[in-house]
């Protein structure tokens, strides 16, 4: 049994859907199979929950804050993750990603409710 998306408006599923798969959902988690072709960029849309990344495919990417501000740019980062590689990410507010590498940026994020407080 699955809990119902999250339908908060600026929700991932929700205002960023065409991006976000989810792969499985209920109380504890939601894993989302997360897609981004090059030179694409989300609509603006959020990540309530903390959530652990893996790798699928990697491309530099700029995340913008709801105001359209560069809020990271993975070009400035000393090491590049690698297909593999697992990353943490902290609940994100409004932002936008775009891609700006030269393949899709894939990643399944495993989000984790049981965080939420």
């Amino acid at each position: 049994m699955t809990a119902a998306h999250d339908t908060h408006a600026l929700d991932a599923m929700t205002a960023a859907a065409d991006h976000h798969q989810v792969l499985l959902e209920n109380d504890q988690v939601r894993v989302l199979d997360t897609r981004l072709p090059a030179d694409e960029r989300t609509p603006v849309h959020t990540h309530r929950w903390p959530a652990t990344l893996y790798v699928m495919s990697w491309s530099d990417f700029i995340r913008r804050d709801a105001d359209g501000n560069v809020i990271v740019d993975s070009r400035t980062w000393e090491r590049q993750p690698a297909v593999g590689d697992a990353l943490w990410l902290p609940p994100l507010t409004p932002h936008s990603v775009e891609n700006i590498g030269n393949q899709e940026l894939r990643l399944i994020a495993i989000e984790l409710k049981s965080a939420e407080e």
